[in-house]
């Protein structure tokens, strides 16, 4: 789901979550609400108005998930969700 304009271009961000964190942010950057409505990414998901695609809800609710295990210890053995 990476929106990467060359093959070999990579994230700064080397952190668990850094994937997930970067395909939320282009998907609510390029949602109608921060576009036309010149609003933040985070007020555009607290509106809920149908602007934003359900598609940026879903990778919020990974990348929450995502967070989430990192503090889990029973996640080390199975690993992370969402990465």
């Amino acid at each position: 789901m990476m929106r990467y304009e060359n093959e070999n271009e990579t994230l700064k961000d080397k952190s668990a979550c850094a994937g997930v964190r970067a395909d939320l942010k282009m998907c609510l950057l390029e949602s109608d609400c921060c576009r036309s409505r010149q609003k933040t990414p985070r007020e555009c998901l607290n509106l809920n108005d149908g602007t934003v695609p359900s598609e940026c809800y879903v990778l919020r609710n990974t990348f929450f998930e995502c967070k989430r295990s990192m503090l889990d210890a029973r996640q080390r053995f199975r690993g992370r969700k969402g990465y």
